[in-house]
């Protein structure tokens, strides 16, 4: 919960941690049939005013309401009939962010939680870009972060100092999206069909695992969950790849192609 977070509590934290942080944390066993039911509920309410949602998780999603199925006059205002419809029907709240691209519509969703309403509009996205830490950024996860950080790139600023020849030798295929969104800028489509690259399992323990038996029960059990989503899919994979977290949140991770 936004409460929990205050004091330092954030997901996949081990218990033990965050009861440490928050000594009259509750906690609550997750209801997983509940939360897809609602999920249905209000993609069927997204879809009243677009056909190109691309979903995220259970409760996230792109829309692109270039051209929306109701007349409204803006995206801003679909997006108030969207929150709206959300809490009449299911009782919750929701936030949205409204932009000219993915990545700062994401941004613009992440700026007014919960409950809020953000939009940012093609004047203000490279100044809105140039303020914030790269770690803040959609696509550039912690180890990418600590790189840039090395670098000495950690604003959207910095980033933006950057050519792409120099991005290109540091972070490889990588540097055209680095260099576009330090700018504000992001041609990926919203894509309704994107076909699924990648399955996987993870799971955040209540204690620490400190020894080799404890470890490898619970690859099995991963593995297990993985390869019986992919039977379901009639999918098949040829790179492997574990990650790894520590209990102070640091990752690593490796990948081996069979």
């Amino acid at each position: 919960s936004y409460e929990a977070r205050r004091f330092g509590v954030c997901s996949a934290m081990p218990s033990v941690t965050a009861l440490r942080r928050c000594p009259d944390l509750v906690f609550v066993p997750p209801r997983f049939d509940v939360y897809r039911a609602v999920s249905a509920q209000i993609h069927a309410i997204f879809a009243r005013y677009t056909a190109l949602i691309q979903p995220l998780s259970l409760d996230e999603a792109y829309l692109d309401v270039t051209v929306p199925l109701v007349a409204r006059p803006s995206a801003t205002a679909i997006a108030q009939d969207i929150r709206a419809a959300i809490r009449a029907e299911t009782g919750l709240t929701a936030s949205a962010g409204v932009s000219y691209n993915k990545f700062l519509a994401k941004l613009a969703s992440d700026h007014r939680k919960p409950d809020g309403l953000y939009v940012i509009t093609p004047r203000m996205g490279p100044r809105f870009v140039e303020a914030l830490p790269v770690e803040r950024f959609h696509g550039i996860g912690p180890a990418t972060a600590a790189r840039m950080h090395a670098l000495g790139i950690r604003t959207g600023l910095d980033l933006r100092a950057w050519d792409m020849a120099g991005l290109a030798r540091h972070f490889g295929k990588a540097a055209a999206f680095y260099h576009g969104i330090a700018r504000g800028r992001d041609d990926r489509p919203v894509e309704p069909d994107r076909p699924r690259k990648s399955l996987g399992a993870e799971r955040t323990f209540d204690r620490d695992i400190r020894d080799w038996p404890q470890a490898a029960a619970a690859l099995d059990d991963l593995s297990a969950r993985v390869w019986q989503a992919c039977a379901r899919r009639g999918l098949s994979g040829r790179t492997v790849t574990l990650k790894l977290r520590y209990a102070d949140f640091r990752q690593t991770g490796r990948a081996h192609s069979l």
